[in-house]
């Protein structure tokens, strides 16, 4: 009995790590297009990333997609963003939602992370107009 609940500890010590690590990438996702840096947001990219970004979607490089968030950021500048939820798929893949505003227009923002190396990276990032 002391062994399956010393074993059963250890297995919600990892899940509950695993859920801190995937807030600690989101916020600091969420600092990075707060300031609208494509830059420091490509830290959090997969080599090769889906931006969506009004209905096109591509599949890029990382480099390529820094480009390309550069002028999204560039052509919408950041008013405000916030995750509005954030959770994980039932195969355990992490997710967040958020909303971004640049003057006049809201987007709902999307993204998939995946797990590479023991490091969490967006595989998928949508901006979408509302």
């Amino acid at each position: 009995m002391i062994r399956i609940l010393s074993v059963l500890i250890v297995v919600m010590g990892i899940a509950f790590s695993a859920m801190a690590q995937n807030a600690d990438v989101i916020a600091q996702v969420t600092e990075t297009i707060k300031a609208g840096s494509a830059k420091e947001l490509s830290k959090f990219l997969n080599p090769t990333v889906d931006v969506t970004i009004e209905g096109k979607v591509e599949n890029y490089s990382k480099a390529q997609a820094e480009f390309v968030l550069r002028d999204f950021f560039k052509a919408h500048p950041p008013n405000e963003f916030m995750i509005i939820h954030q959770g994980q798929s039932k195969g355990g893949q992490p997710f967040a939602i958020g909303q971004y505003k640049s003057q006049g227009d809201t987007y709902r923002v999307w993204m998939k992370l995946k797990v590479s190396d023991n490091q969490q990276l967006i595989q998928e990032i949508s901006f979408v107009r509302q």
